[in-house]
């Protein structure tokens, strides 16, 4: 649900907004933030949670609506492991951020 919910507000600002002038980019503020541990760890688990979340829309996405039924474990292991993938490549960008 907060993915639902702060994650538009997010694409509206930082793609949309900020490319158009219509607001200034908040890179200093955003570096400084990210300079926190516990910035770092709710940032982490958002991605995370985000990642999970595609990955079982689009697991049933394509096993009810394309009725893939005599697929669903290779469903389940591709979307599942393109999200643990993700997630191990967020949490390294963020451990490694300056």
């Amino acid at each position: 649900m907060v993915t639902a919910l702060v994650l538009p507000a997010l694409v509206a600002l930082l793609w949309i907004a900020v490319p158009l002038g219509w607001a200034d980019a908040p890179r200093d503020r955003l570096i400084e933030l990210l300079r926190s541990p516990l910035s770092r760890l709710a940032l982490f688990g958002f991605v995370t949670l985000s990642l999970f979340h595609w990955a079982h829309r689009f697991r049933y996405t394509l096993y009810d609506g394309l009725q893939l039924y005599h697929l669903n474990q290779l469903i389940a292991a591709v979307t599942y492991g393109i999200a643990t993938l993700l997630t191990l490549v967020a949490g390294a960008i963020l451990w490694t951020f300056p």
